[in-house]
């Protein structure tokens, strides 16, 4: 009787330990690209061709990893960072993640940049459900979930960004003859539309020339020109960095002085306003969501101390006026942060769910009160902007902080 109940006694106890030792197997799940001790992850973008500029985000982020990787890693796994050149190109761009994809085999697709070649990548990834991870691009497409549940934004949309401009023109300038400078792809003609959208039934009477160029055209010398030759008291410059260096160079040259109202993907004091020549910038205005790195105001933010402790050790060489090592640094932060909160469920669908539940994410390198969200249904993980003028050497900041979701949704 004795060993009889011993022998039941000793049943629950066993399954208790098969059950915990199958739980603990359980906890463990991997994709394609994640192991026990590796996370590969994956990204293009132009280290040459038209928008190299932008190549430092990618070098950046390589050394942001390799900084967790000498802390740790995340929950003990090294990151495996492999990123190719895409030179810009949306065919290129389709080549090297199908490489990375299929032949790499990464877990994600993370911040790789251009509105052309996202669009080009899109649906590739999509239907492979591997995630397209914080595109480093501002197109309002990226926020829809419904569509594309496997891709996800992380800059402000641009859309959203060109309203508030609008917005500051109504009210400053509401008179004002307006000429716009666009590239003639997604990424220009989405400018174009919120900066319309944002000036409603006054854009017909507003706006007196708009111009397109080609990003393969080497100088856009000719389209300043054209511009000038309709006299705007107002230039909008929805460009890429190359392309907006030379147009505040050029203005200048032709003793033409609009008011000139500069994309924050053009921001950057090293790779657009010094090249365009300082005393060329004074008083160009922008938008921002992100601290300059050399502005004087910052010497004594917690943020800026990590970044500039961080560039210290790991890329002692590279330019801090150009703001592409403080974006690259926010989207490296922001995508260890959901690695971070996948535990050890590194499958896809679970790196997709976390990113779409940061709450109110403070990022090192974001203006104060600029925090990232994501939902489900929001998949637009940063929308507030402040508006910004140059002055001397570096952007000074005014007015509110807007929220870009209220200005996309009028």
């Amino acid at each position: 009787m004795l060993a009889r109940s011993m022998r039941l006694g000793a049943i629950p106890a066993a399954l208790a330990l098969m059950l915990a030792t199958t739980g603990a197997f359980a906890q463990k799940k991997y994709d394609t690209g994640a192991t026990d001790t590796e996370i590969k992850i994956g990204n293009i973008i132009p280290y040459s061709g038209p928008a190299s500029a932008y190549g430092l985000i990618g070098k950046t982020e390589a050394a942001y990893f390799n900084m967790v990787n000498a802390n740790g890693g995340i929950n003990g796994r090294k990151i495996n960072f492999i990123s190719y050149d895409d030179a810009y190109s949306p065919p290129k761009a389709v080549e090297q993640v199908r490489k990375l994809v299929e032949s790499d085999e990464v877990l994600v697709v993370f911040n790789p940049l251009g509105t052309p070649s996202n669009t080009a990548i899109q649906k590739y990834l999509n239907a492979k459900k591997v995630p397209q991870l914080f595109v480093a691009t501002g197109a309002t497409k990226w926020n829809d979930p419904k569509n594309f549940p496997w891709t996800i934004g992380w800059q402000p949309s641009y859309q959203s960004e060109a309203q508030i401009y609008a917005k500051y023109l109504l009210k400053e300038k509401p008179n004002a003859k307006i000429g716009i400078l666009y590239q003639n792809d997604d990424f220009g003609k989405d400018y174009l539309k919120g900066f319309k959208d944002g000036l409603g039934a006054k854009a017909a009477s507003m706006i007196i020339i708009e111009d397109s160029y080609e990003i393969a055209e080497p100088t856009i010398d000719t389209h300043v020109v054209k511009l000038k030759a309709a006299n705007p008291d107002v230039l909008m410059i929805f460009t890429t960095p190359k392309f907006a260096a030379q147009t505040i160079k050029k203005t200048a040259e032709l003793g033409w002085k609009p008011l000139q109202i500069l994309a924050n993907v053009s921001i950057s004091v090293g790779a657009v306003m010094q090249p365009a020549g300082f005393e060329n910038a004074q008083g160009v205005l922008s938008a921002s969501y992100s601290k300059d790195g050399t502005d004087p105001q910052w010497k004594d933010d917690p943020g800026i101390k990590k970044w500039s402790a961080f560039l210290d050790k790991y890329m002692p060489d590279a330019n801090r006026a150009d703001s592409s090592t403080i974006y690259g640094y926010g989207a490296a932060q922001t995508l260890v942060k959901v690695l971070e909160m996948c535990g050890d469920d590194l499958t896809r669908a679970n790196v997709m769910k976390q990113a779409a539940s940061l709450k109110d994410f403070e990022v090192d390198t974001l203006l104060p009160g600029i925090k990232i969200n994501t939902s489900p249904t929001d998949f637009a993980p940063i929308s507030q902007l402040q508006m910004q003028r140059f002055k001397g050497n570096a952007w000074e900041r005014f007015g509110e902080v807007f929220s870009g979701d209220v200005a996309a949704t009028q």
